[in-house]
């Protein structure tokens, strides 16, 4: 089973840097003003991993 990339909504600012830096797996959500995953499995990893690393309040996580 491949690892998913996902997003701890309830923790989320909505600072949009993971939106920013990986656009094909995260997308800003208007209406809740957070950020989602939009592509679980099969994105750029390194830049999953950017994105988890940069993250202010390391809402971004793998699940296996």
């Amino acid at each position: 089973m491949a690892k998913r990339v996902i997003i701890d909504t309830e923790e989320c600012t909505g600072c949009e840097t993971c939106v920013e830096m990986c656009p094909d797996v995260f997308e800003f959500n208007e209406a809740d003003e957070i950020a989602i995953v939009i592509q679980e499995e099969g994105g750029d990893e390194d830049c999953i991993e950017e994105a988890i690393e940069t993250c202010p309040v390391e809402c971004i996580h793998w699940e296996e």
